[in-house]
């Protein structure tokens, strides 16, 4: 079985899911909800980053060969 993981990476509620099981994980280990807060907007841009670089490489992989330049 194949996994596609441009798919994966690109899910949003895989990055949903990691911030909070992270953003728990720095509760329960005594951290404050400003720091669980952070983290998971640090995932959350990251995710962001993620997305937008695999899609700009997939939209520029369809668009090889087609004769435009942008």
């Amino acid at each position: 079985m194949k996994i596609d993981w441009k798919r994966k990476l690109t899910s949003r509620k895989l990055w949903v899911s990691i911030a909070g099981f992270v953003a728990g994980l720095v509760i329960i280990f005594g951290g404050t909800q400003e720091t669980a807060d952070k983290i998971t907007g640090a995932i959350m841009s990251g995710a962001a980053v993620v997305g937008y670089v695999l899609g700009e490489g997939l939209a520029d992989g369809g668009n090889k060969g087609s004769g435009t330049d942008e």
